[in-house]
């Protein structure tokens, strides 16, 4: 996901002379079903083909050993060269550039683009489109939803009544006023009274939403993805990385940087920002805030004195103590390859990529997301348990146990409901705690 961006801008600047091909090659089994590709292809605006590799027979014939990995092919279909992990844009057009220069001295290249179809959503039947994270709060009356797939923020009530829309919904990085403010696949929301945090993940830059002026700022990042680890600095000066999530707590606003494998911290009155917790490497390792490794942190939840976090990639639910000289905890989860679906105890516990959590009363509610499922996290026990989604992939409502999502991927709770981005649904869902019953709220003008 992180290469999308830098592959785009090669296909639109070469498209006489380069042929992208994706070869999906999945880690989770929830990944290997060709309608979740599917999903994630429409998702991520995807124009290239997709190959479905769900035996791994692609990755084993060109010796795959790293996700991303390129694979440069000549115009004679020979296999010129490779790269490893992610890669800027310099890096990549300086390649491609070269690769079409020496073609064309030897007269191989044809300048014609091939042609294709592309994968087109279906008609709309919802109005939104592959929801991410969303933002409830029943004492202002706010349920605040990443309209991602429209590039969009809506400012709802509880009842679902939209007040207010912010965006122009075209794709770009531009402050203004709601009507024609620009973001590009937004995703994590944070509030603080009438200002609305967001990480605008495709920008790699947060915004503030001001819903009391209707006006949209960048406050960190340049809409440039860093192209390597650095120790930050001033916020609108500092280039980020796949910025997925948010939290507040006190005058600080973190950010789960999912692209360095670590949580930020931005200091609303200084405006300054720097790593928090996590060295940038990726896996699952526990210890003192600058020697722990996450992996793709996609979700945060603030509670006493820590941060949670869902880090996607390990399957696991970790905790990072905001006191000075804290620590980072892992509460579920074993390691980027130990994944599944098991309630239970501790290190019983198996789950498939969360992204979502909320906290509420030593509590955490888990969006589940490959599995399909809601779960509920006893912080005191670590015991973890399903209370919403029978696994399959589905839209149904009624008692928790029967109802069906589709790769929920935003959790916010609120007097006693949990409100739910069912990402690959477009819809958004509510658990009523005290009975466990699922219902759709339906999203109207």
């Amino acid at each position: 996901m992180h290469i999308f961006p830098q592959l785009r801008k090669a296909e639109r600047k070469y498209p006489n002379e380069l042929v992208v091909i994706g070869v999906h090659s999945p880690k989770f089994p929830a990944e290997r079903e060709t309608e979740n590709l599917r999903a994630a292809v429409l998702r991520y605006g995807i124009e290239h083909p997709v190959v479905n590799d769900r035996d791994f027979r692609i990755w084993q014939s060109y010796a795959g050993r790293a996700w991303p990995t390129l694979v440069f092919i000549d115009p004679e279909g020979k296999v010129i060269g490779r790269h490893e992990g992610e890669i800027s844009f310099r890096v990549l057009d300086q390649i491609i550039s070269d690769m079409i220069a020496e073609f064309d001295r030897k007269g191989l290249l044809v300048h014609q683009p091939v042609s294709g179809l592309r994968e087109i959503s279906p008609a709309a039947t919802t109005p939104l489109l592959f929801p991410g994270k969303i933002l409830a709060d029943a004492q202002a009356d706010i349920l605040a939803i990443a309209d991602s797939g429209h590039n969009l923020l809506i400012v709802a009530g509880l009842d679902g009544r939209i007040r207010e829309v912010v965006g122009c919904g075209e794709p770009g990085l531009q402050d203004g006023d709601f009507s024609t403010a620009r973001f590009q696949a937004p995703q994590g929301l944070a509030r603080r009274g009438k200002i609305l945090y967001v990480a605008d993940l495709e920008n790699h830059a947060i915004r503030q939403v001001d819903l009391a002026a209707r006006t949209v700022s960048t406050i960190a990042g340049t809409g440039e993805q860093a192209s390597a680890f650095h120790r930050g600095g001033t916020a609108t000066r500092v280039p980020l990385n796949s910025p997925w999530d948010l939290a507040i707590h006190a005058d600080t606003l973190y950010i789960a940087m999912a692209g360095f494998h670590q949580i930020w911290a931005l200091n609303l009155t200084t405006g300054q920002l720097s790593p928090f917790a996590g060295t940038g490497y990726e896996g699952i390792e526990d210890g003192p805030l600058d020697r722990a490794w996450f992996a793709q942190p996609s979700g945060l939840a603030v509670g006493p004195s820590v941060l949670y976090v869902a880090d996607a990639e390990t399957s696991a639910i970790r905790a990072v103590d905001l006191t000075p000289g804290g620590f980072v905890h892992t509460i579920v989860g074993q390691g980027l390859f130990e994944f599944g679906d098991i309630d239970g105890i501790g290190d019983q516990v198996r789950l498939q990529h969360p992204l979502g959590v909320t906290y509420h009363e030593g509590v955490l509610y888990i969006a589940d997301s490959y599995n399909n499922k809601i779960k509920r996290l006893n912080l005191q026990t670590r015991t973890v348990l399903t209370i919403a989604g029978d696994g399959r992939a589905g839209d149904r409502d009624g008692p928790g146990a029967e109802a069906r999502f589709r790769e929920p991927s935003g959790i916010s709770i609120t007097d006693g409901r949990l409100y739910i981005a069912d990402t690959n649904n477009h819809l958004i869902r509510v658990v009523d705690l005290s009975t466990q019953t699922v219902t759709t709220l339906v999203i109207h003008q």
